[in-house]
């Protein structure tokens, strides 16, 4: 076997996990894909004997790169508010959605999007993958210090308050209101929901003029059926606090459900789309 093919396969072991790093940081499985394969083709250009630790190597230049695309997405979202919003594309698919949302966890995706690049990076390699503080200051170009310090902060943010009962209570009532939506339990939906909920939703989600009001339990439940596509690539998440659902297509905030209860039953939904309303909003990981 010559050197490149050695290099390569060498390269196709680290790939799995240069990409699950990749991913975590961007939120994107067609910009973690990129970042590896810049990984790959910085490979094939140097002299590999030189390399003392080869997946030390390629997870800093994924990481490098990976920070490369924070940073050009952050200078977006500061020239344009509407950049805020995710936009989805031709080739969105929401079983895949799904699938990634949970095998990473759709709110930690969500938090992971609100943190600066640096945050990001830091968080990612030291708490997930385990990367010492001293590799991560030299990508960073700061101290083992401060990228302590920036770990621990991206920490706090990420896990928020610890949860109390009430709200470990409320969660079992909207895990089951998410399992009857995608389920399209009708019965399971009638026995959740207050016989007088109202359901209010953004304009900005249906594209009507005015908000929409939904009254009454089987108005709300017909309508939660309506949504079951939708549900499937939605989770729980901590809002505020309490437990609620979010979807956020390749970890971008784009609708939140926030629940009013009256004991285990659901008596108000709140459909939130409008950017300004999600912005004000704090996702924690439950």
């Amino acid at each position: 076997m010559d050197e490149k093919a050695w290099l390569a396969q060498l390269f196709e072991e680290q790939r799995p996990r240069l990409r699950s790093v990749a991913y975590r940081m961007l939120g994107s499985l067609s910009e973690a894909e990129d970042a590896v394969q810049e990984a790959w083709l910085r490979l094939d250009g140097v002299d590999a004997t030189e390399i003392d630790s080869l997946p030390a190597w390629l997870t800093t230049v994924v990481s490098r790169e990976c920070l490369n695309q924070l940073r050009t997405r952050q200078r977006r979202r500061e020239d344009s508010l509407d950049a805020q919003t995710f936009e989805r594309g031709d080739d969105f698919d929401l079983e895949e959605e799904a699938q990634l949302a949970d095998s990473v966890g759709l709110a930690l995706l969500v938090v992971l999007d609100s943190l600066g690049p640096a945050e990001r990076i830091a968080f990612v390699l030291h708490d997930m993958f385990a990367v010492p503080f001293e590799d991560i200051a030299t990508m960073l170009d700061r101290t083992p210090a401060a990228v302590r310090q920036i770990a621990s902060r991206a920490r706090r943010r990420v896990r928020g308050e610890q949860p109390s009962a009430d709200v470990a209570r409320s969660r079992q009532a909207v895990e089951a209101y998410l399992a009857a939506a995608r389920g399209g339990d009708f019965e399971a939906l009638l026995q959740l929901l207050d016989p007088d909920v109202v359901l209010h939703a953004d304009a900005s989600i249906s594209g009507a003029p005015a908000p929409v009001v939904l009254r009454g339990v089987r108005s709300v439940s017909k309508g939660a059926l309506l949504a079951s596509d939708r549900a499937r690539g939605t989770q729980v998440a901590l809002v505020d606090g309490v437990p609620a659902l979010v979807l956020a297509p390749r970890g971008r905030l784009e609708i939140v459900l926030t629940f009013t209860f009256d004991g285990d039953r659901i008596t108000a939904i709140d459909v939130v789309g409008d950017p300004a309303r999600l912005g004000a909003l704090e996702i924690t990981v439950p």
